[in-house]
């Protein structure tokens, strides 16, 4: 997509947002297009030929400015952290672990300016908490059990669709944070767009499909 494309995009999804909301002298669109600038200047290659890029980012501001966006701080945190997912696909970029966004303050920032500092950072061991977010916007908590998808009423996910199998695919805890499993559907399960054989890691980020539907698993 290119980042000048996305940054048009970016405006008008974030600004529409937050436009009433924020009451700081920096607009939420600019620290958007910084993370976005932070993610391309520091992509690099691993060994397995993937473009790596930074996960995890700190912004700081002045005083002012920070408590400017005290109100929308969440929203603008998930909002941010969405971009870069979003960014990281169309660019087919990876991260090495969960995506964070940090705002701080730095009393000797003057308002109106601001610096992003990027890192790469693993994702630490053990299970998580994650979620699975539904086209509604509803998120679905992921923990220590299984999470069942399927079109039965005592899945943990029931969905009305007549592509979707009685019990479709699971999302299971692992040693590394989560994998999905197909449970031998008739029209199988998709992680971004590729059917998956047998069990599948999931990164924060990543599209699960069943029939129609999509599902976007976010590690916290």
């Amino acid at each position: 997509m290119g980042l000048q494309s996305f940054e048009h995009g970016l405006e008008r999804m974030v600004e529409g947002v937050f436009s009433r909301g924020s009451k700081s002298s920096i607009r939420p669109v600019e620290l958007g297009r910084r993370l976005l600038r932070e993610i391309d200047d520091h992509r690099s290659v691993d060994v397995k030929g993937r473009r790596i890029v930074p996960n995890s980012f700190i912004i700081s501001l002045s005083p002012r400015d920070h408590a400017g966006f005290a109100d929308i701080d969440d929203a603008l945190n998930a909002e941010l952290c969405e971009t870069a997912r979003e960014y990281a696909r169309s660019e087919g970029y990876h991260f090495m672990g969960n995506v964070t966004v940090e705002l701080v303050v730095d009393n000797e920032m003057k308002p109106g300016r601001f610096t992003v500092v990027s890192r790469m950072k693993e994702s630490g061991g053990g299970v998580g908490v994650g979620s699975l977010v539904l086209p509604s916007g509803e998120r679905v908590a992921l923990g220590a059990d299984a999470t069942s998808i399927g079109r039965l009423p005592d899945c943990t996910i029931p969905l009305a669709d007549t592509n979707i199998s009685r019990k479709h695919c699971e999302v299971r805890p692992s040693s590394k944070g989560y994998v999905v499993v197909d449970l031998g559907s008739t029209n199988g399960t998709k992680v971004n767009g590729l059917r998956i054989q047998g069990e599948h890691a999931l990164e924060d980020g990543d599209i699960v499909s069943v029939g129609s539907t999509h599902l976007r698993f976010e590690a916290s």
